[in-house]
């Protein structure tokens, strides 16, 4: 349900002193302004929620039932947003916010620049660092604490203990060859037997996911098989070679769109895993980490994944 926007935070604040003092004159007076305006306040603030939320009697102000429910939200509503303001002024004094992102490589090449971007834009104040590498790894890292976030593919059981994760969209493997390859256009999957591939290796989150994919195919092992979570190797190895490559749609996206690398239309629906946001799950995100997860949203609604 959606805030009515008559609803300010001088109507919570009014409220909430009242309440606090229990008289509508001490109220005016702590806060700098008249009893009619106090009265105006709350008489908005009653209208805005369709409810009375206090009785005036000669003795004072004493909460209606509803008043005393509204005003449990209202107190920690505001108590909320005045640690909020404390903490980033604190840390703005101390020298600026600084927060660590893991992402896994086909989020960091497709998600993540973008949303380091916008977040420039709207919070040039706030410091990213970029750390890339195996799954594993990054769930770990976040675990220990020298992550804020990981973004990436949804974590194996043992390893989200103590953490949440929220689905940002699914993604599917890819299989890349150099263009002018062979294999370019062809749909048999039994194909790749004949040709060497670049696998990922046992750290990488779609390790599972590529075995399975063979083994349903019936395509049996490569000879010399090639296992590496290293984007910049797959690249440079497909430019010399006509290997094929195993990788997340996402990694090598761009390469296809600008014709660098060519997907073979080989159906790998059934490879389609949760991509989204891994958190600690030890509280609620601070302010600057609202914003870096808000950046990363809207830049996916922007891609259309």
């Amino acid at each position: 349900m959606e805030i009515d926007r008559r609803i300010k935070i001088r109507h919570l604040r009014t409220f909430v002193e009242v309440a606090r003092t229990a008289s509508v004159g001490r109220a005016a007076e702590v806060m700098h302004v008249s009893q009619p305006a106090v009265s105006k306040t709350l008489a908005e603030l009653e209208t805005a929620l369709g409810a009375r939320l206090m009785d005036r009697n000669r003795s004072g102000v004493s909460l209606t039932p509803v008043g005393q429910m509204f005003h449990a939200y209202a107190s920690s509503s505001l108590a909320a947003l005045r640690q909020g303001i404390e903490g980033i002024t604190e840390t703005l004094a101390a020298g600026g916010l600084r927060l660590s992102i893991g992402a896994l490589p086909s989020v960091a090449a497709r998600i993540v620049p973008d949303a380091t971007v916008e977040m420039g834009r709207v919070a040039p104040e706030v410091g990213l660092a970029i750390v890339t590498g195996p799954n594993g790894y990054l769930l770990s890292e976040l675990a220990s604490g020298a992550l804020d976030l990981v973004i990436g593919r949804l974590g194996n059981p043992e390893a989200m203990s103590g953490l949440s994760f929220s689905q940002l969209y699914s993604e599917r493997i890819s299989l890349v060859v150099r263009p002018g390859h062979p294999l370019v256009g062809c749909t048999d999957v039994a194909a790749l037997s004949d040709y060497q591939i670049v696998f990922p290796n046992r750290d990488a989150a779609i390790r599972t996911l590529a075995e399975q994919f063979f083994i349903a195919q019936g395509i049996r092992q490569a000879g010399h098989r090639v296992e590496t979570v290293s984007e910049s190797f797959g690249r440079a190895y497909l430019r010399k070679t006509d290997a094929v490559w195993v990788i997340s749609s996402g990694v090598v996206a761009l390469d296809v769109s600008e014709g660098m690398l060519v997907e073979l239309p080989i159906a790998t629906r059934e490879t389609l895993g949760p991509v989204g946001l891994t958190m600690r799950g030890d509280g609620d995100p601070s302010p600057a980490l609202r914003l870096v997860i808000e950046a990363v949203r809207r830049t996916v609604t922007r891609l259309g994944l």
